[in-house]
């Protein structure tokens, strides 16, 4: 008998070959750490980018089976068109891209900008892609879920008009990806399928999405804490990779093991009181579909072998 040592890394993914993964926000950062990794391993990984020509530059610089297609989450016309361009079996959907804590804006369906793109746009995407995934959907959300302050979801004013404060509604966005995996994966178990829903949250790993921050101040805190701090972006992938690939419960969630849940190798870890509330899970589940127009698909024509 032997006793492992080494902590879990990139190296640890199983043989990926003959699986097709979607990865959004894959131009840079998690995202393409995430990319870079599943193809390594096998699989062909589909960069699912607002930008193609940044894509398309991302992706030269990936060893394996690449693709790039273009869609904004911020736009539900480009969400339904990337999905009924989808054919085919679909084993992994990886929920990944988002905005931070940027200037009170809306998107082109006039949802509050962080709301709608991390939180609605893949409601909208995992259900209309739902039908051809064989595996899991694993989306990423954050430890901001749980920010001093109570964070909750305002349904009486979800784009937050006249108390709009960017972490405010970068936290009700990251609460709200916990609960839509909370509420899929309910849905998906009623519904007799074996597909399973996970969120992963990087700890503090340094990418480009800090420097959007609509605070001059918190930029330059966050700068100073990307040189002490964080992790660099290949490790702010590993909760998402073994979200995506190692034998977890559904509605689990992963994160890094160390203080604070920083940095570190990737672990199961807990969420807030908030973020567990199945109510409230399907409360949001309802008022997301009345927004999005896009519902759970009943029955599922597929489910994992």
């Amino acid at each position: 008998m032997t006793t492992r040592t080494s902590k879990w890394n990139v190296t640890d993914i199983p043989d990926q070959t003959g699986r097709t993964a979607v990865v959004t926000g894959a131009n840079s950062g998690l995202g393409l750490a995430t990319v870079e990794a599943l193809a390594g391993a096998g699989a062909h990984v589909v960069l699912a980018v607002r930008d193609p020509r940044r894509g398309e530059a991302a992706a030269s610089g990936v060893r394996g089976s690449v693709e790039v297609r273009r869609l904004d989450l911020a736009d539900l016309a480009s969400v339904r068109e990337f999905a009924a361009a989808w054919h085919g079996g679909l084993d992994l959907l990886i929920n990944n891209a988002g905005v931070m804590n940027i200037p009170e804006s809306a998107t082109k369906n006039g949802f509050e900008t962080q709301f709608g793109t991390n939180h609605l746009g893949h409601f909208a995407l995992t259900n209309l892609l739902l039908p051809h995934i064989t595996d899991r959907v694993v989306t990423v959300s954050s430890g901001a879920h749980k920010m001093p302050g109570s964070p909750r979801i305002h349904f009486d004013n979800l784009n937050l008009t006249g108390e709009y404060a960017p972490i405010r509604a970068y936290s009700q966005s990251k609460l709200a990806n916990l609960l839509f995996t909370l509420e899929l994966q309910r849905r998906l178990t009623e519904s007799g399928s074996s597909v399973r829903a996970l969120a992963a949250h990087p700890g503090w790993a340094a990418t480009n999405l800090q420097s959007h921050d609509g605070s001059p101040l918190r930029r330059a805190v966050m700068k100073v804490g990307n040189r002490l701090v964080a992790q660099d972006d290949k490790a702010g992938a590993l909760p998402t990779l073994y979200a995506a690939v190692q034998d977890l419960p559904g509605a689990g969630y992963v994160g890094p093991d160390g203080r604070g849940e920083m940095r570190g190798a990737p672990t199961l870890v807990g969420r807030s009181r908030a973020a567990s509330d199945p109510a409230t899970a399907r409360r949001l589940w309802t008022v997301s579909e009345e927004l999005t127009g896009v519902t759970f698909p009943r029955p599922l024509p597929l489910t994992a072998a």
